[in-house]
């Protein structure tokens, strides 16, 4: 069964490569809470808005009516799917293997920390005291970097002052990356490289905008200032017209809204299969095939609903054989 699915990866690179198409936007000219927004989407369409690029904006740009929201306070806002979390923090270093039983979700906070103050403090720092506190990303300080081998880590102070981006560039070309703290006794490992009375920034980092959709579209298209809530556990994103740039906004207030619906569309491919010793006309192996292709295409970056059949020749069957012995069929997608 090898080479079936073999055959089957190959025409799932086919189908990834395929043209992609744009969402479907639609304005929707009523008062509602972020959240109840984001309900009305998802029973008539797909969901809020999600934005990827410069052309996306220039077609809402197009579309948007001003005269329909002409509503005192909030005039020519819209909510779009981006939400954020103040209390969403992460680590410079990525590599899940590293972190194990929770350790990826160790703080040391000071009491009162982080608390985002005028909503542009992203980035954490260490004090001697073995506590952390949040600090604008911008600011300059010295840097803890690690050097990991497996799951042993060495902590480097650096004694150079940078901001947060350009200490976590310097570590990663240097040495492994920003220093992550995984439980109180590194915590205690990484205070002790630092020298009296000194702060350094270590890898942790906010960065919690995401799309309601789940897209990993990193696309920002802030007003000058924006994002500026530095309290509420929760925000939300709104676009501004004509301009399309966006705000964030306590998820509460009501406002207009845009909604999107994914397109639709069918692919027809064609599969040649090498001779072997399985019916492929079995309903058993023909839905085996179409689970691995289904997989294999959500591997290869193929998003949204899929729904896959096998399309059946004139004489009843979905396989039938070729002049030279082989198997070939077209499924649709």
């Amino acid at each position: 069964m090898e080479k079936v699915f073999l055959f089957i990866i190959v025409a799932a690179g086919l189908c990834s490569g395929s043209s992609y198409v744009k969402r479907q936007y639609h304005f929707v000219y009523d008062w509602k809470s972020w959240t109840d927004a984001l309900s009305y989407c998802r029973e008539r369409y797909t969901d809020l808005a999600t934005i990827e690029n410069m052309e996306d904006v220039k077609i809402l740009q197009s579309m948007a009516d001003s005269s329909k929201m002409n509503y005192a306070q909030y005039k020519n806002r819209t909510w779009i799917g981006m939400y954020g979390d103040i209390n969403g923090w992460r680590w410079s270093m990525p590599d899940t293997d590293f972190y194990k039983n929770n350790e990826a979700t160790f703080r040391n906070w000071e009491p009162g920390q982080p608390d985002n103050w005028l909503g542009n403090e992203h980035c954490a720092k260490l004090h001697e005291t073995g506590l952390w506190n949040n600090d604008r990303c911008g600011s300059k300080f010295n840097a803890i970097c690690s050097d990991v081998t497996g799951l042993n880590v060495t902590f480097v102070f650096i004694n150079n002052f940078m901001t947060w981006t350009e200490a976590q560039s310097y570590c990663r070309a240097h040495h492994t990356d920003l220093a992550s703290v995984r439980n109180m006794s590194e915590n205690q490992r990484v205070t002790e490289v630092l020298p009296a009375g000194q702060s350094a920034w270590i890898g942790l980092f906010r960065d919690s905008w995401k799309w309601t959709d789940g897209s990993n579209s990193t696309f920002r298209n802030w007003n000058p200032g924006q994002p500026d809530l530095s309290t509420g556990s929760k925000v939300c994103a709104a676009g501004l017209f004509p301009s399309g740039a966006w705000e964030d906004w306590n998820c509460d207030r009501k406002t207009a809204f845009i909604c999107y619906r994914a397109p639709t569309y069918k692919q027809v491919v064609r599969l040649r299969l090498e001779k072997n010793s399985l019916d492929l006309n079995d309903d058993d192996v023909m839905d085996a095939m179409l689970k691995q292709l289904k997989q294999t295409l959500k591997d290869q970056g193929v998003a949204g609903d899929l729904a896959l059949s096998w399309r059946k020749q004139p004489e009843g069957e979905v396989f039938h054989k070729d002049e030279e012995g082989n198997k070939e069929t077209k499924p649709s997608v």
